[in-house]
């Protein structure tokens, strides 16, 4: 038995857009600030890394590389260099996708503070799907 695993909690919203569609406008990190407020209010490219303006100071973003496997993975580096690594993956689900997050709880996370944080990846992606969903 893995004693040092988390809680993880998968986070889901269908999508009436093609997978390809919203896989390919999540996967490019200057998007993010439409979709993903609570991870980050702006992002620039600097020297080969995404910065993105967050609540926790300003922290860097890197996705998986492209795939055809819809995996949008992508690790967040504090400033302090620790970094969180945030599972992600958009598959086909009839003429749309579903969009599924896992967020894991960290070590001393309380039950409140892990369902705040619950509650903005479940808006992250309602607001992914209204901007897919009106284009």
């Amino acid at each position: 038995m893995d004693t040092t695993a988390s809680d993880s909690l998968h986070i889901s919203t269908h999508i009436d857009r093609p997978a390809q569609e919203v896989y390919d406008y999540a996967s490019d990190p200057s998007n993010l600030p439409a979709w993903a407020p609570g991870l980050g209010s702006s992002v620039e490219l600097v020297d080969g890394q995404w910065i993105v303006e967050s609540p926790m100071g300003r922290v860097v973003v890197a996705f998986a590389a492209r795939n055809e496997f819809g995996v949008l993975d992508h690790d967040v580096t504090l400033a302090s260099g620790e970094t969180f690594h945030n599972p992600m993956r958009v598959t086909v689900n009839g003429t749309g996708c579903e969009v599924v997050f896992t967020l894991r709880r960290q070590p001393g996370t309380s039950d409140e503070d892990f369902k705040r944080d619950a509650d903005a990846v479940f808006a992250d992606l309602i607001a992914l799907k209204r901007v897919m969903e009106r284009g």
